[in-house]
């Protein structure tokens, strides 16, 4: 029988459930990294000298090493020392640390995007420095950090396929299942890829209201 006439529906099912563990994956990732760029970002920008220095080494080290060693660390070495943790826990721990790393430097240029002169204004207001931020820095920063955001957050969604080298049964993993099971590699990656760009493109598609959404604020 011809690859291209075996219906390809029943094997949706276990595709499903792999999309759902990687977009379990992806949004429970974004939020922890998203939290921890910005943490990351003021501590490189502390007034306290120790603080800068092992912030940026963080961030050094987790830019210039592989996020699969990092995953890999995390999952097998760390047990040695009495450390276990789960394969979700070391996914969302291992990539978020890791696109934090990569995030905490778009905080730190949307930060640098804002002119002195917003500081000085805030100031002359008799401001705070945390009323300086949450009032006028972060909300016009945001309009500048968000595409870089978005550009993150696909590229996390493709990430997810590497916590299968940790045991965790994601879209790509169970694509290989399939492959193995049915033999259908046509049709098995073809599906792979439409769910793969029908998680992506919703996500493109928020992340384009919110910068216009903020823009709108900016502009208010």
């Amino acid at each position: 029988m011809d690859i291209l006439h075996v219906q390809p529906f029943d094997l949706l099912p276990q595709l499903f459930k792999g999309a759902a563990v990687t977009l379990q994956v992806t949004l429970i990732t974004a939020g922890v990294a998203f939290v921890l760029s910005f943490v990351v970002a003021f501590a490189r920008m502390a007034p306290w000298r120790s603080m800068r220095i092992i912030t940026t080494v963080y961030v050094e080290v987790l830019r210039g090493t592989s996020a699969i060693v990092q995953l890999f660390y995390l999952f097998f070495i760390l047990p040695a020392f009495g450390i276990s943790l789960d394969a979700m826990t070391t996914a969302v721990i291992g990539l978020g640390l890791n696109l934090s790393a990569y995030g905490s430097e778009v905080v730190r240029s949307g930060l640098g995007a804002i002119g002195e002169g917003q500081h000085e204004a805030a100031k002359a207001l008799g401001l705070s420095r945390l009323q300086t931020y949450r009032l006028v820095i972060l909300p016009q920063a945001l309009v500048v950090m968000l595409p870089s955001f978005g550009d993150l957050l696909i590229e996390l969604v493709k990430a997810t396929s590497l916590v299968s080298l940790i045991t965790l049964t994601e879209l790509t993993f169970s694509g290989r299942q399939m492959v193995v099971t049915t033999g259908r590699t046509f049709q098995v990656w073809g599906l792979v890829l439409v769910i793969y760009f029908a998680m992506a493109y919703p996500l493109t598609w928020l992340v384009r209201l919110a910068e216009e959404h903020a823009a709108r604020y900016r502009e208010n």
